[in-house]
């Protein structure tokens, strides 16, 4: 399948950005150590003397802060945690924490090290007709080495990501929000989300009504004006052209109550899933839509219903505005949430603060989603939407 290498591209990069967070986690521990050391004393008898912000106490929360800063941007390569407060005692209780745990990355790194140089040596060795260490390349002793080898490989890389996860884990604690700050967070967010979703349900009512007036509407006073004239007509052949005309508007009004009931909800939707309705809306989209589905199980009612619009809005711009001469649809599970992404090769320049753009960004937000829209000048555009797989 040609999205594997990229998979298999992503993952490792990822992976060497781990590797080389962990090094310089390991380097910053040093300095850390070295700080605490010398601003123990100081901090110590700033708090004898109980006198609140000398000079030297403050330069050290301030030097404080610059550390607790470059460890965020560190991190940032893990995914980075959420931070509020990055001064005062709760950054110099970080820093004597983490010291511990770069440390304990190093050492880890050191060790995979270690068993990379040492089947580096023996592989060299046997390969040259030497026995490193006097170990002749025995059946056996290839084995037993092979099964050794993997072992620790696989014990240094569950390490890796054990320290990985637990240095995220002390700069949320020790740097993230309050329990008070986070309870008040989630609320303003919301707060917020409900208001955008009273303002997409408002938004979707004018764009429904607006389609009527402008469609619907015209086709059927077409129509009504096509009758009477009908029932007014004096030879034949007139009236069976008016009703010929009169059946066509018929026919367009209901094609466009059609078009109207399918943007409102698709019916499709419930009976068929998340994977037939997308190939419905590639099928109807004025340029070819390529989807790549991989789902392994169907989502809620609600995640199904938000990735729907995403890729179809995220289509329909694309079609009408973009220029686009193929669209790329893509869905797939990542962790615990779904990932819908939308690439087009169109002119780019997207909006996110427009009408059906900013509409999306609050559906996806409501579900504790997150939306982004890349579209620089000239393209390519990619919309992307995270959505909680509950």
């Amino acid at each position: 399948m040609p999205e594997q290498p990229e998979r298999l591209i992503t993952r490792m990069a990822r992976a060497g950005r781990v590797l080389a967070a962990l090094v310089l986690g390991t380097l910053t521990a040093a300095v850390e150590m070295v700080f605490l050391l010398l601003a123990g004393p100081i901090l110590l008898a700033s708090r004898v003397h109980r006198r609140r912000g000398p000079a030297p106490a403050r330069f050290v929360l301030l030097a404080a802060g610059g550390l607790a800063e470059l460890e965020v941007r560190r991190l940032g390569l893990f995914g980075g945690p959420v931070v509020s407060e990055r001064r005062g005692s709760r950054v110099i209780a970080y820093l004597a924490v983490r010291w511990l745990v770069g440390v304990l990355g190093g050492l880890v790194l050191f060790l995979l090290g270690l068993g990379a140089a040492t089947g580096v040596t023996f592989v060299v060795g046997w390969s040259q007709g030497q026995n490193p260490d006097g170990i002749p390349p025995t059946p056996w002793i290839v084995a037993y080495l092979a099964v050794a080898g993997a072992v620790m490989l696989f014990l240094d890389i569950m390490g890796i990501v054990g320290v990985a996860a637990l240095e995220v884990g002390i700069a949320r604690r020790f740097l993230g929000p309050s329990s008070t700050e986070a309870l008040e967070r989630r609320v303003a967010e919301l707060a917020e989300s409900r208001a955008g979703i009273v303002a997409v349900v408002d938004q979707e009512r004018r764009r429904i009504e607006r389609d009527l007036h402008d469609g619907v509407q015209q086709r059927l006073v077409a129509l009504a004006l096509l009758i009477g004239r009908a029932r007014r007509g004096r030879s034949q052949e007139h009236l069976e052209d008016l009703l010929r005309q009169a059946q066509q508007e018929a026919q367009e009004a209901l094609s466009e109550l059609r078009e109207v009931a399918w943007r409102i909800y698709p019916t499709g939707l419930d009976s068929l899933g998340l994977h037939d309705a997308l190939s419905a809306v590639a099928g109807r989209a004025g340029v070819p839509v390529t989807v790549r589905y991989g789902l392994a199980r169907r989502p809620a009612g609600m995640v199904e219903t938000a990735a729907y619009f995403v890729v179809r809005e995220a289509v329909a711009n694309a079609a009408k505005h973009s220029g686009a001469r193929e669209v790329v649809v893509e869905i797939e599970e990542e962790g615990e949430m779904i990932v819908v992404r939308v690439r087009d090769d169109g002119s780019g320049g997207a909006d996110p603060s427009g009408g059906g753009l900013s509409g999306l960004a609050r559906r996806v937000a409501a579900l504790d989603g997150r939306f982004t829209v890349d579209s620089p000048p000239n393209g390519p555009t990619t919309i992307t939407a995270e959505l909680p797989c509950g």
